[in-house]
Order: structure tokens, then C-alpha cells, then sequence
């Protein structure tokens, strides 16, 4: 199982990552990559950098399991557990390229403060304001439960926590001082990550941490 979650991360991040940057360069000239926020040891910068070691734990993950130094949960290793798995991390990658493709041109992987993008809150964006990350973390939680050892959990949460973090103290802040009111009407009629939870007004808006 662990020659199978190897071969989904790769899928993930080819399409995910390196196909969507060539279709965003394609579009815009940029790659829509904004590299990590804030000064280093701030929240803003826990949040990209934290994103990225959640990845690397995640590769780590399975490489432990395919060089027989971590075992599986032995209850979660059972045939319908594992399906179950496999249908979460290819929804994920679907429901991920979708997200990506509706946000068009507005697609960036961290935030430029003194750049303005469009508010997108049409398709999925009109179900919840962070669809993109809610396609991770389930092809995330389909990869922990396909190689179900301890590292793959911690990583599963790193990136829970990071998201978090990316999403309060990085883009909402951004998305609040940039859009103000319509921004805080769509908080308002819309769920954080999933549709009607999290519906509020958002933090108040202030310049990120440089």
C-alpha cells in the first residue's frame, strides 16, 4: 500500500502543484507561486513553512513504511478501511484541480500583500471560502488511512494546523484589507471550509508580518 500512496503523492504534485503552475503561467506569465509569509518565526511564516515540512513528513511517512521501519495499525489495514483510503485521496485530487480551476487567474500558492486578486465567490467558492484546502486535507486524511502509521498521522495534523494557520492569519487578514466589505459579507454567508460552519465576520484586517 505504500508503492500506491508514493505513487498518488506524485500525482498529487505533479497535477496539483506543477500542472497548475504551468496552466497559471500559461494564463497570467506568473506561476502564481508567492513563496512564504512574514518574518521568520512569525505565525505568517510557521503557516507556508509548516505546509511544507507537513509535505516532507508525509514523503517521510512512506518511505519509513516501505523500508519496514514503521508498521501499519493493524485496524486500519483491512480491505474496506483501505478502499475507503484510496476513494478519499482520488477525491481529493479531483476535488482539488476543480477548486484550482474555478479560482482562474485569482490561483496563488502563498500571499503578495501588495498585489490585488479578484474575489472569487461563484462554484464551489459559493459552498465554502477555502475548498482548495478542504480537497487537501481529505486527499491528506485518504494517505493516512491508506499507510496508517504513526508518522503519517503527525503529518495529517501538521498540515491540519497549518492550514489553519495559512487561512486566519494569512489570507483572511489579506482578503479583509484588500475586499473589506464584500469580504466580510461572503465570511458572513459562507463556511470556512465546509458549507454554514464558520460563518463570520473576519479578523480585523491588518498588514501581513514582512
Amino acid at each position: 500500500m505504500a508503492v500506491s500512496a508514493l505513487v498518488l503523492y506524485v500525482i498529487f504534485g505533479a497535477l496539483g502543484f506543477g500542472w497548475r503552475s504551468w496552466r497559471q503561467y500559461r494564463a497570467t506569465g506568473s506561476t502564481g507561486f508567492r513563496g512564504i509569509s512574514g518574518r521568520p518565526g512569525s505565525l505568517e511564516w510557521l503557516a507556508g513553512a509548516g505546509f511544507i515540512a507537513a509535505i516532507v513528513v508525509g514523503l517521510a511517512a512512506v518511505a519509513l513504511q516501505l523500508g519496514g521501519v514503521l508498521t501499519p495499525i493493524d485496524a486500519l489495514t483491512a480491505a474496506p478501511v483501505q478502499t475507503a483510503g484510496f476513494v478519499l485521496a482520488i477525491a481529493g485530487i479531483g476535488a482539488t484541480l476543480y477548486a484550482q480551476n474555478e479560482m482562474g487567474e485569482s490561483w496563488r500558492i502563498g500571499v503578495d500583500a501588495s498585489e490585488t486578486t479578484s474575489l472569487v465567490r461563484t462554484g464551489v467558492f459559493g459552498l465554502a471560502r477555502n475548498p482548495i484546502f478542504t480537497a487537501m486535507l481529505v486527499f491528506a486524511a485518504g494517505i493516512a488511512v491508506i499507510i496508517p502509521n504513526a508518522v503519517a498521522l503527525v503529518a495529517f495534523v501538521l498540515l491540519l494546523v497549518t492550514i489553519e494557520l495559512q487561512v486566519r492569519v494569512v489570507e483572511e487578514p489579506y482578503l479583509a484589507r484588500v475586499h473589506g466589505a464584500d469580504y466580510r459579507d461572503y465570511c458572513a454567508a459562507t463556511g470556512r471550509f465546509v458549507p454554514g460552519i464558520g460563518r463570520s465576520g473576519p479578523p480585523i484586517a491588518q498588514h501581513l508580518d514582512t
